[in-house]
């Protein structure tokens, strides 16, 4: 009979159900955004787990500090969330409040009736959160002492020194205060912690029995406890806490940031685009308040994960009507935000209950609609002139852009670039960039984002879309002379790949004078290296050698194997990038040449630096591969000798480094010269050996000076002999000869008497 009447009451309310469907339709509740990564698991039991939190490899955010690698492990009923490397058991995380809850079991020491220790518990709750993202929060925990008469306290792991504590006494029972039971100091007692702490290592001391005297000792408890704990969550009752002999455990609440920035906080971190945590959009980075570090939090009218790209979404209000109260027509505005009008025939205020009324009558009188019909039209007259005025403004500053990128020679290089994709042979990457893409790119060039200044130009740092970090050349002005082998020239040097050479990645010709887009070289220049002030480690020899048989090859590289070759013309410390292996690139290929093919181009080329400019070009006017050796040679030069090819903090006569050197060489005293760092590395044979090859590349003549490739061997050669075994051995004769081949050289012609007198170490003065 009970089944019959349980079948009728399902049938009942099935046919029910629909009516009241249709009376009453909630909206459709609104899909949250993903908090994981894609295909990264978002659950461990009942915790919801965000990045930059996660559990398995690619899952979170793996940073030098540590602390977002998670383990979940399903064995357990309910499930356990681990934090890698500190064994630590969290309950909950929170994305917006930046704090994570675990559980410490609550120190427990019990004596007898003298006082005589008799029993604690077995698990202590010791904590240590080390060098991680988290810390203890400040503002959400206290330190709880139970128990009387008791001193409660906790310290550090590294001075075990002391970090915060209270003192519970007792009353007789008789004896009651107001206010018993709020945790005061009469059988319990709590005590704020500091900011910044890591470590939780536990601590009581009970008073013995007379130390004090009565108003102390008197109505002791058997049991006394200390433990950290969620100061919200801890409701002291002495009833329920003053004679309890047994083991709990309770919930502490840890702040987590991302702590790998340092002090420096969002500002910092926001410089360092690749590692920046927060990806979205529509986002806001708040400084850590507990230790160093950051946070990111969506912007207000947005919700998910700020740490994921695209994970701030605009929150649809009207389908969220609790939240967002609204009693009119409802009307999402992104971003962020929503209206709420009254509707149509009432007026007044749509987000108060009962807030809209019916409109009075009309009284838009006929003189007050003329009025604003006239206004309204001087309005839309204006408005019109001022919209042409734009239109005229947009379209000549099209037409300019056309016009510069035509005379840039934009068109030519559109077609080559065709031509090669079509041969599908590809353009290496090679990019034609609008100037909005460079401006957005450096915050519209602006000063903090310059790397160097010249006197050609400045070079900016740039961040693409596509998260690629740049180097842009603004160049100051351009010959007109130039800009017609410009586009073609550009493209060719596009195709050189070569591991010592910086990539162009595109250029932006829409402009007066063309940009030029370079990979990115983190470590500075070769410049800086060798002379900057604030350096405090020795380069060592087989660093500098390193360094220079790369440099030698990207050169000899561009002069043999490039079609057609291309001449430097400007080779320099300030034109060698380091990257932060410290492996050389050569730059500034945007002011080179390709190698001229008559005479009417020789008038043309680049003139160089006076430091490091090629003598013979000086009388020749002509720019060839040796000219780049013998600035290449000053190169070497200031490697060996960390001084500078001319410097001003000496005498007039000795401000050449290389008419110093050579004086040196004459007078047998060049190693006096070498950086003390150098003289204690390198051997005398490779002395002898490098000592000619500097002076070869340094001759007057360029018929008497190497080529770049024979000086790259060279080099290459002697790095190998230096780091050889061999080369430490004295009885290895045979295998020295075989990696270093020693021959008798005579002096190349520019450094004999009779060629150029260099006694005097006599300063070199160009006239350009």
């Amino acid at each position: 009979m009970m089944q019959l009447q349980a079948v009728a009451l399902v049938l009942l309310l099935s046919r029910l159900a629909p009516a009241s469907s249709q009376q009453q339709q909630p909206p459709p509740l609104q899909q949250p955004p993903p908090l994981a990564r894609p295909g990264c698991r978002d659950r461990c039991g009942s915790v919801t787990i965000p990045y930059p939190f996660g559990i398995g490899a690619g899952c979170y955010r793996d940073d030098s500090v540590g602390g977002f690698e998670l383990v979940c492990d399903d064995a357990h009923s309910p499930p356990r969330l681990t934090i890698v490397r500190l064994s630590i058991m969290l309950a909950d995380l929170s994305l917006a409040a930046g704090e994570a809850r675990s559980y410490l079991n609550a120190t427990r020491m019990c004596y007898n009736s003298s006082g005589g220790f008799v029993d604690r518990n077995v698990n202590p709750s010791y904590m240590s959160l080390g060098v991680s993202s988290y810390l203890f929060s400040p503002t959400k925990n206290s330190l709880v002492a139970l128990g009387c008469p008791t001193l409660g306290y906790f310290v550090d792991g590294e001075a075990e020194a002391f970090i915060s504590g209270c003192t519970s006494v007792c009353r007789p029972s008789q004896y009651t205060i107001p206010g018993q039971g709020s945790c005061t100091g009469v059988g319990c007692c709590k005590s704020a912690i500091p900011p910044g702490v890591n470590f939780y290592q536990p601590n009581t001391l009970r008073f013995k029995e007379g130390q004090g005297g009565q108003t102390l000792t008197i109505n002791s408890t058997s049991c006394d406890y200390v433990f950290l704990v969620e100061a919200a969550w801890f409701n002291y009752s002495d009833q329920a806490f003053l004679n309890r002999t047994g083991d709990f455990s309770v919930p502490v609440v840890l702040d987590w940031a991302v702590r790998n920035a340092g002090s420096g906080g969002c500002r910092a971190a926001e410089r360092n685009a690749t590692d920046y945590a927060c990806r979205s959009a529509n986002y806001k980075c708040v400084n850590s308040t507990n230790g160093d570090g950051y946070r990111c939090v969506c912007s207000q009218g947005y919700e998910g994960n700020p740490y994921l790209d695209g994970g701030c979404r605009d929150i649809d209000e009207c389908k969220l009507p609790k939240e967002y109260p609204c009693y009119g027509v409802c009307t999402n505005t992104p971003p962020g935000n929503y209206t709420c009008d009254c509707r149509p025939g009432t007026t007044g205020d749509a987000y108060t209950h009962n807030g809209c009324r019916p409109k009075d009558k009309d009284k838009f009188t006929l003189a007050l609609k003329v009025v604003t019909g006239v206004s309204i039209g001087v309005f839309l007259s204006v408005f019109m002139c001022f919209w042409l005025y734009l239109g005229l403004q947009k379209r000549k500053l099209i037409r300019t852009k056309q016009r510069f990128f035509e005379q840039n020679g934009g068109v030519i290089l559109q077609q080559q670039m065709r031509s090669y994709s079509n041969a599908g042979a590809g353009t290496g990457g090679f990019r034609i960039f609008s100037n909005e893409e460079l401006e957005k790119a450096t915050n519209n060039f602006a000063a903090d984002q310059v790397l160097g200044r010249g006197g050609h130009g400045i070079v900016y740092k740039g961040v693409l879309e596509d998260k690629t970090v740049v180097a842009i050349k603004k160049s100051k002005m351009m010959e007109e002379a130039q800009t017609k082998e410009f586009a073609r020239e550009v493209f060719i040097l596009s195709q050189i790949n070569h591991r010592n050479v910086v990539k162009l990645l595109g250029c932006c010709l829409e402009v007066e004078v063309p940009m030029l887009v370079y990979e990115f070289v983190s470590n500075g220049t070769l410049y800086h290296y060798i002379h900057g002030k604030d350096l405090q480690a020795e380069i060592t020899f087989d660093t500098r050698l390193r360094i220079a048989a790369e440099s030698a090859e990207a050169l000899a590289y561009m002069h043999s194997s490039a079609s057609p070759p291309i001449l430097h013309g400007d080779v320099k410390t300030a034109n060698i990038l380091l990257d932060d292996k410290l492996t050389a690139k050569v730059s500034d290929f945007g002011t080179s040449k390709l190698a001229p093919t008559d005479e009417a181009e020789i008038a043309t080329l680049v003139q160089g630096t006076c430091d490091y400019l090629d003598p013979e070009y000086l009388m020749t006017c002509q720019l060839t591969d040796k000219s780049d050796v013998y600035s290449f040679g000053v190169v070497l030069l200031e490697l060996l000798t960390t001084k500078k090819a001319l410097y001003f903090d000496g005498p007039e006569e000795d401000r050449s480094l290389v008419s110093c050197f050579t004086k040196a060489m004459k007078a047998g005293q060049h190693e006096e010269l070498l950086d003390s760092q150098v003289r204690k590395e390198m051997r005398a044979e490779v002395l002898e050996e490098i000592a000619h090859l500097v002076m070869r590349c340094l001759s007057m003549s360029g018929e008497e000076r190497p080529t770049m490739k024979e000086a790259a061997e060279r080099l290459e050669r002697l790095r190998r002999y230096q780091r050889h075994p061999w080369a430490q051995a004295d009885d290895n004769l045979e295998e020295r000869q075989a990696l270093l081949p020693m021959e008798q050289r005579d002096l190349p012609s520019m450094f004999r008497q009779d060629v150029l007198d260099l006694e005097e170490c006599s300063t070199y003065t160009y006239s350009m």
